[in-house]
């Protein structure tokens, strides 16, 4: 059999009740650009019933394919091993909670055919709630400043990337993996589409504050350095004003005559400077930290089961 012309890459997660519609609704989609397509669908360790909806999809239709990791690994990673199963000319990315319309998918290759080997999806007027939104804004804006990246906070992982493109993120090696953050980083022609972005029809969301936050600090550790450049600079910036802050002590001292008393001040600024050296190697541990992760080189997630060997 010809490798197919797309493949679709979902990561599952607490979804059981999402799949049998996301299947019909992509077969439905998919078949306005070729029949010879391929789903793959990996089983992030959810605890529902989402591995045996999928067995059921694959059984039903040859051209799912279904990949059980060993435990929850995280979204990305379970993207990452997806990607390392697909086998299409053009792979699709999405999640599986249906707000990545897979009607949206025929826009998205169209526009690939125009000459772009990257095509991300603009989500308009984001069915999200206005604080996660806000909150994406935020972190967007500081994450755009640290990485020199500029990164639009409507664009999340939903995009349709040609091989080229998947071959590279795949090839790349660190354990810190945020697919949008890597296919951003590689390059190649890319352009962004506008998309409407849907509702979630069945339960919430399963990231969790603390899970977003993670995830936040992954990315800006993974893609800037800038935080520990600007403790270098911070730190010279309070050395110099100590240093201008003792010049005119001791001015006041020799002009003047007068001895500061200034008991409060002292300690305010000792605190000031305890709190400074500690959040700057706070800074350095998480480097640290993430540099461990790296040289371990465990893989980033543990294929269980699949529907069918494609590799």
């Amino acid at each position: 059999m010809n490798k197919p012309l797309v493949s679709v890459v979902i990561p599952v997660y607490k979804s059981a009740e999402s799949l049998a519609e996301l299947a019909q609704r992509l077969k439905s989609s998919l078949s306005r650009i070729t029949d010879n397509f391929e789903v793959v669908l990996v089983n992030d360790g959810s605890p529902d019933q989402s591995w045996e909806i999928i067995l059921d999809i694959a059984n039903n239709d040859p051209r799912f394919v279904g990949i059980r990791l060993s435990r929850n690994f995280g979204q990305h990673p379970a993207i990452s091993a997806g990607l390392t199963y697909s086998t299409g000319t053009w792979v699709v990315v999405m999640d599986c909670d249906l707000q990545d319309i897979p009607e949206e998918i025929p826009r998205l290759f169209e526009k690939a055919q125009q000459g772009f080997e990257q095509v991300v999806a603009v989500r308009r007027n984001r069915q999200d709630f206005w604080l996660k939104i806000a909150l994406s804004r935020v972190y967007i804006g500081i994450l755009s400043y640290l990485s020199g990246q500029k990164i639009n906070h409507s664009v999340g992982n939903f995009g349709i990337y040609h091989r080229c493109v998947i071959d590279v993120v795949t090839s790349l090696k660190e354990q810190g993996r945020t697919f949008g953050l890597l296919a951003a980083w590689v390059g190649f022609r890319r352009i962004e589409l506008e998309v409407e972005h849907g509702t979630r029809p069945y339960g919430k969301s399963s990231y969790s504050f603390r899970a977003l936050l993670k995830l936040g600090l992954l990315g800006i550790l993974s893609h800037s350095d800038k935080p520990l450049k600007m403790t270098v600079k911070y730190g010279a910036c309070i050395g110099l004003s100590s240093v201008v802050g003792a010049m005119w002590i001791l001015a006041r001292q020799i002009i003047w005559g007068q001895t500061p008393n200034g008991w409060a001040s002292v300690m305010v600024s000792i605190a000031f400077m305890t709190g400074v050296l500690l959040g700057s190697i706070g800074i350095v541990g998480l480097y640290i930290a993430q540099i461990f992760e790296e040289v371990r080189q465990r893989p980033t997630s543990i294929t269980w089961q699949m529907t069918k060997d494609k590799r």
